[in-house]
C-alpha cells in the first residue's frame, strides 16, 4: 500500500487569478449610475442625525475594480465615538422597555424595505466592494433573511421557570437586553453581517453602535436610510465611519467604556485577539468570528467531478475573500494529476473583472495591499522550494576529511 503522499498545486492557479486580475483595465463608466443616489450619503449615523467629523476630515471610497472614487465620508475618532455611545446609552433607556411586538414590526418593516431597495443596496455593494452583481443580489436577499428571521424571534424571547427544591420557592428565568452593543464588520459582506448582528441586538431591546470596514461603508450608511424610513428611534442604530488610521483608537473606545455592554467583531484572529484583551478591562460579553485556515483535502478515493465542484465553491467565492474560503488544497497522489486538470477546465471559465459587467464571475480583490498579499502568497512555495532544494543538495556534498 503506498503512503499517503500530497501534492500541492494552488500556487500555479492562483498566480495566475492575480495576473489576471492586474490585466483588469480601469473601467470608463460611472459606477454612481447603477444604483440610486438616494441610499447614499456621506455622513455618519448618530442619534438619528447624519453628522460629519468635528475636524472636517473624509476619506475616500473606491471602486476597487476601477479605482474610481465613488463617495468621501467622514474620518471620525474617539471624541465622535464617545458621543455616539452617549447616544445610544440614552436611547437603550426607553427601547429595552418597548415591547417585543414594537421591535418586531419596526425589524419587519426594516426587511420589506431591503426587498424593496434590493437592486440598489446590490449595486452598492458592487461599486463599493466589487464582487458581481449577481453575488451582491445574493448577499442582499441573505441580509434581508436576518431581518426577516429576527422579526419573528423577537416575538419568541420566552423565559423558564425552573424547578425549585424548595417548596415554598418558584424560580423564574427572565430574559432581558443587555444594554448597549458595539460591533466593528468586515468589507467582504458589508450588508450581511451588519444585519445578523445588528438585527439581533435591535430585536432583543439592546441599541447599537457600529464602525463598518473602511473600505466598505456606503452599504451600512444605505441601511441607516431604510432604518430610519422603517421607525427605528434615534439613537438606536448608530453607524460611525473612520478610516483605517483612526480605526485603533475607535476600536479602543469601543471595547474598554463602560456604556457598552457587548461587543461583537468579525474579521481576523490577530485583531480579534488584541480587542479580546481590551474587552477583558470591562469584562463585557463578546462574540468573536475570527479568520479560518482552513484546508480542503482530497483522498484517492473521492469523485473527482464533485471534488472539484466543492473546491471552486470552496475557494472561488467572493474570489477567495471569506473567512471560509479553502486556503490550501492538498489532494492524494494518486489523483493529482486528473484533479488539477479537472479545476484548471473549471479555473478558465472564470471571468475576472468589473462587478457591473454581465459576464464577470469574479470580482477585483478589495484593494492593492490584498493584491500584493496574494502575489506573495503565490510567489512563496518557489521560494521555499528553492530553499529546501539548497538545502538538500548541500546535505548530499561529500564530506571533507
Amino acid at each position: 500500500m503506498k503512503p499517503l503522499v500530497f501534492r500541492c498545486f494552488y500556487r500555479s492557479v492562483a498566480l495566475s487569478l492575480v495576473n489576471r486580475r492586474l490585466a483588469v483595465k480601469l473601467g470608463s463608466r460611472g459606477s454612481v449610475r447603477f444604483f440610486s443616489n438616494n441610499l447614499v450619503r456621506d455622513k455618519a449615523y448618530i442619534g438619528g442625525k447624519w453628522l460629519s467629523a468635528e475636524s472636517g476630515a473624509t476619506f475616500q471610497i473606491k471602486n476597487p475594480s476601477t479605482g474610481e472614487t465613488i463617495a468621501s465620508v467622514p474620518d471620525m475618532t474617539a471624541a465622535e465615538t464617545s458621543a455616539a455611545i452617549q447616544k445610544a446609552y440614552e436611547a437603550f433607556q426607553t427601547w429595552q422597555y418597548t415591547t417585543p411586538k414594537e421591535r418586531s414590526n419596526a425589524l419587519r418593516r426594516w426587511y420589506n424595505l431591503m426587498i424593496e431597495h434590493k437592486e440598489d443596496l446590490a449595486g452598492l455593494i458592487t461599486a463599493e466592494m466589487g464582487k458581481p452583481v449577481g453575488d451582491a443580489q445574493g448577499e442582499i436577499m441573505y441580509s434581508a433573511g436576518f431581518l426577516e428571521w429576527y422579526s419573528e424571534e423577537a416575538r419568541r424571547v420566552y423565559g423558564d421557570i425552573i424547578p425549585s427544591s424548595v417548596p415554598s420557592k418558584q424560580y423564574l428565568a427572565m430574559k432581558q437586553p443587555v444594554g448597549v452593543t458595539a460591533m466593528i464588520t468586515p468589507w467582504n459582506f458589508p450588508s450581511g453581517m451588519l444585519t445578523r448582528k445588528a438585527g439581533a441586538a435591535i430585536a432583543a431591546g439592546c441599541t447599537v453602535i457600529c464602525k463598518p470596514a473602511e473600505d466598505t461603508p456606503l452599504s451600512a450608511l444605505a441601511l441607516c436610510v431604510l432604518a430610519e424610513e422603517a421607525g427605528i428611534p434615534p439613537g438606536v442604530f448608530n453607524i460611525i465611519t473612520s478610516s483605517r488610521e483612526n480605526t485603533p483608537e475607535v476600536g479602543r473606545l469601543l471595547t474598554e467604556d463602560p456604556r457598552i455592554a457587548k461587543f461583537s467583531f468579525t474579521g481576523s484572529t490577530a485583531t480579534g485577539k488584541l480587542l479580546l484583551q481590551q474587552c477583558a478591562s470591562t469584562v463585557k460579553r463578546v462574540s468573536m468570528e475570527l479568520g479560518g485556515n482552513a484546508p480542503f483535502i482530497v483522498f484517492n478515493s473521492a469523485n473527482v467531478e464533485a471534488a472539484v465542484t466543492g473546491a471552486m465553491a470552496s475557494k472561488f467565492r467572493c474570489s477567495g475573500q471569506t473567512c471560509v474560503c479553502a486556503n490550501r488544497i492538498l489532494v492524494q497522489e494518486d489523483i493529482h494529476d486528473a484533479f488539477v486538470e479537472a479545476l484548471k477546465k473549471q479555473v478558465v471559465g472564470l471571468k475576472v473583472g468589473d462587478g457591473f459587467a454581465a459576464d464577470t464571475t469574479q470580482g477585483p480583490l478589495i484593494n492593492v495591499s490584498a493584491v500584493d498579499k496574494v502575489r506573495a502568497l503565490a510567489q512563496r512555495p518557489l521560494v521555499d522550494a528553492r530553499i529546501i532544494l539548497r538545502h538538500v543538495n548541500q546535505r548530499r556534498k561529500p564530506s571533507r576529511r
